[in-house]
Formats: C-alpha cells, sequence, structure tokens
C-alpha cells in the first residue's frame, strides 16, 4: 500500500505505554510481573547461559585499506589517439522498466501510534505495548540477561513478522534491515543502550550471528561478517570475526566483555552484498557530466535517486568485492548507456573503451577520501557518478562496472599499496598483470589521458597486491 503522494505507507497498529514506575521497587515489580514463561523453547537455556560468567576478549583493530597514503595528485599524461582496433561496437541497452510501483486502494484508514522515516518510506510496526516500559538495570550482565528475559517473554512474533514482509516486499538485504532495526530500536527507547539490546534480540531472532557485550558500563553488538570490515574492532569466536560495526572508524574499544556461546540455530553472517537494489521511493536529482575525448566536447545527462545514494552512503568500510560487484540503478545507467550507444556504436572496440575511460578520467576531479570526507570511504558506482570529486577506487569501480555492462569484457580490480586501476581480459598491447593464468591490460581510470594499456611509472615493475574480481552480470 502507497500514500497518495508516492510515498509508501505500511502501517501496522501500535500502542506504547510511556509509564514508568516512579520508584526503584516499583520498577522492580513491573519488570518481575511482565513475564511469566518465554514464546521459544531455545530462550530457556540461552537465558541460564547469558547469567553464567562472561569472559575479557581484546579487540583487534582491523587493517587499513591502503598501507601507504594515496597519492594527493596524480600528474596528467600527455593527451594522445587512443588505438583503433578490435571488432565495431553495438552497445545493447536494458529493457526499459518502469520501477515506479502503482498504489493499491486502502480498504480502510489505518491507524497507527509510531511510524519510521526510513530512506523515503514511512514504515509502520506492531509491538507488544509492556517493551517500551523496560528499563536496563543495573548496567551489568545481570541487567542485559533481565532485558532479555523481558523481551524474550514478550509478543515479539509480530514485530518479526513485520520485518520479515518489509525485506521481502521492499528487496532489503542484510545491511538495510540492519538499519531497519536500528532505528525501531532507536524509535522505541531513547537510551542508546537499551536500543542496542533490543537491537540484539530482534536480530538473533532473525536468525543472525550477533553477540551482545559490554565496556565498561556500555552495551556494543558484535556482528560476524564473513568478508572483511576495515578500521573496525574484530574479535574472533570459534575462527568467524565479530565486528563493532557502529564504532567502525573508532579505534578506542579495546577491551570488552562477553559470552562465547551462539544463540541456538542463529548463524547467519551479516552480507553486505548489493545484488538488488532496495525499492526506495525516487527522489530524482539531475547530474550532468562533461569531459573531452581526442579534441571532441562530450556532455552526459542522468538523473538519480538520492534516498539509494543516502542509503549507500552508510556503508561502512567493507571487503572490496562488496562494491565491485554491486548493481547500478538500471534507471541511471540505462541513461548513461543509451548515450555512449550513441557516441560509441561503429567505433572499434579499443576507441570505445577508451572513450569510457576518458569520461571517467576526466568528468570527475581527483580529491582523496580523507580531505572530501574526513575518513577512508569507498563508492559505489552510483555515488561516484553523483558526487563532484572522487579517488583511484572509486573510479576503479565506476569504470569497472560501465565496461563490463557496455561492451561485455572481463574486468578485475588492482590493488597497490596506494593505488587502485582495473584490467581488462582483452587483446591488446601494453603493460598488463596476470590473473588466474590470464593476461589483463591495465585500464587506469585516475591517470588522466592514459589509453587502455598506459600505467603510471611507479607501478610497472610493481605486482598488485590484490586482485577484486568483477562477477556482476
Amino acid at each position: 500500500m502507497f500514500s497518495l503522494f508516492g510515498r509508501f505507507s505500511l502501517l501496522f497498529v501500535l500502542s506504547i505505554s510511556a509509564l514508568y514506575a516512579g520508584s526503584f521497587e516499583d520498577f522492580k515489580k513491573t519488570q518481575s510481573a511482565s513475564y511469566s514463561k518465554f514464546k521459544d523453547p531455545r530462550d530457556n537455556g540461552f537465558n541460564d547461559y547469558l547469567k553464567a560468567q562472561w569472559q575479557e576478549y581484546q579487540a583487534y583493530i582491523t587493517q587499513p585499506m591502503y598501507t601507504q597514503p594515496k597519492p594527493k595528485q596524480i600528474t596528467p599524461l600527455a593527451s594522445k589517439p587512443a588505438p583503433k582496433v578490435g571488432p565495431s561496437v553495438l552497445i545493447r541497452l536494458p529493457k526499459e522498466i518502469n520501477t515506479d510501483t502503482k498504489e493499491a486502494p486502502l480498504k480502510k484508514k489505518l491507524t497507527y501510534d509510531i511510524t519510521l522515516d526510513f530512506y523515503g518510506l514511512t514504515l509502520g510496526f506492531n509491538a507488544d505495548k509492556e517493551i517500551a516500559r523496560y528499563k536496563f538495570y543495573p548496567h551489568t550482565q545481570a541487567g542485559i540477561a533481565e532485558f532479555f528475559s523481558l523481551l524474550a517473554s514478550s509478543n515479539y512474533g509480530v514485530t518479526i513478522n513485520t520485518i520479515q514482509t518489509y525485506k521481502k516486499q521492499l528487496h532489503l538485504n542484510d545491511w538495510a534491515i540492519y538499519l531497519l532495526v536500528e532505528r525501531l530500536a532507536q524509535e522505541l527507547y531513547s537510551s542508546r543502550d537499551e536500543a542496542r539490546i533490543y537491537q540484539w534480540f530482534l536480530l538473533t531472532k532473525l536468525g543472525f550471528d550477533v553477540k551482545i557485550a559490554l565496556s565498561g558500563s556500555d552495551v556494543y553488538l558484535l556482528h560476524y561478517v564473513d568478508k572483511i570490515v576495515y578500521q573496525s574492532p574484530r574479535y574472533k569466536f570459534d575462527n568467524r570475526y565479530y565486528y563493532i560495526l557502529s564504532a567502525y572508524d573508532k579505534k578506542a574499544i579495546k577491551k570488552i566483555y562477553t559470552y562465547k556461546e551462539k544463540y541456538p540455530h542463529a548463524t547467519k553472517a551479516l552480507d553486505f552484498s548489493l545484488k538488488e537494489l532496495p525499492k526506495f521511493p525516487k527522489e530524482q536529482v539531475e547530474k550532468q557530466r562533461a569531459f573531452v575525448y581526442e579534441g571532441i566536447d562530450y556532455t552526459l545527462r542522468y538523473t538519480q535517486n538520492k534516498n539509494l545514494l543516502a542509503f549507500m552512503k552508510t556503508y561502512p568500510q567493507v571487503d572490496y568485492s562488496i562494491y565491485f560487484n554491486a548493481t547500478m540503478d538500471m534507471r541511471t545507467y540505462r541513461e548513461i548507456a543509451k548515450q555512449f550507444k550513441e557516441y560509441c556504436d561503429g567505433k572499434k572496440m579499443a576507441d570505445a573503451m577508451n572513450m569510457v575511460l576518458r569520461f571517467v578520467q576526466k568528468a570527475f576531479v581527483y580529491k582523496r577520501d580523507d580531505v572530501q570526507f574526513g575518513h577512508e570511504k569507498v563508492m559505489f558506482a552510483d555515488e561516484t557518478l553523483f558526487y563532484d570529486a572522487s579517488d583511484c577506487e572509486d573510479r576503479a569501480v565506476l569504470y569497472a562496472q560501465l565496461v563490463k555492462r557496455l561492451f561485455g569484457v572481463s574486468v578485475v580490480g588492482i590493488k597497490y599499496s596506494d593505488h587502485m586501476a582495473t584490467a581488462l581480459y582483452i587483446p591488446m598491447q601494453g603493460e598488463s598483470v596476470f590473473y588466474q593464468h590470464k593476461r589483463y591490460v591495465i585500464a587506469d581510470p585516475t591517470y588522466v589521458n592514459a589509453n587502455i594499456g598506459e600505467v603510471i611509472s611507479r607501478y610497472r615493475s610493481i605486482q598488485p597486491e590484490q586482485f577484486i574480481r568483477l562477477v556482476v552480470q
């Protein structure tokens, strides 16, 4: 169901009581009377485990994305014509799909007590009316076990079902679910620690392998992620790494107290993959990018969805493969591809691929992340198209996505200690690298005016530290 103004409005009845006990004794009576038995038999044994002795664990802060600072600037190469070799190009456009969802008429007006604004959506939830009264006290392991007991005895099932419905209807990936649960928890609890305990409870019930921990009297969540999250506190349990994502760019958290046991059947890693974009309402912004190729001025015009871009901006520094293999907004890509089709059809393949390379090299200002954002940030292809400035890995992701989709060639990202470029599996002369026993020709989207096969001189004799395979279709 959708509002008449194009915003989603999925609303469920919720009644939250704002009454609190007037004294500590009243509060304890309220807590004790709030539950009689657990809804899920798994919670009996787990609650006993939460009350057992927790252990101390020391954090390991994962390495930065680059071991050396990226160049402050890269001197452009003198412009020269690109080689005109290879088969003639005929770019195929994806089908034009109407992604605007039509609103179903409401049979009756729904009432609700709480709604969330979530990237252009208005979402509502059912929840047990008692849960807003639960308090985290004392701020110790015992307080967490008590809070868990209360939540496990509440009527939480309708909330879980609602989240799962949103996941299916809105194509939410794991990171979107993480943000949605976090947003719901913050809406229900003004206390950060109480919100985190509720978030932990819901994510556990959704099947995610997540632990709760104490650092001093502060509560943190440890999420199992099977790919690296850079510059984040990390802890190891049974050969699995758990990350504190709420503080991924902070190094202050060192020592925490937590438990080793997993919640029964909650084994799912938090997957950052973005193989399908969430169905957020379209708040379009128009962009225009100009570049020069072989003395001719070109301009690309396209539109982007600000709600999707806002969602992408929340990502922590996750594994490079996530960015290289994420899908693009097909509306934006089709608009770009349509213009490149006009410019490139009939050209030789090398000429066309160099034209796209020149677009990525020259349509954006080079600026390091520490200058633009204050910290390292890898951008998705859609983000690079949005921002006026970008650095090497952002351009590598964008060029890899475009050349793969436009021309169907195999691409890998190649990472050095302070730089990133791409390499193409094509039969051309030039500087190259070997990946899985195949020769890939280097294409550097940051080295302005460089054609495919030309590389910054200091990287000619250096083997890349890492290859990132592009497998997106």
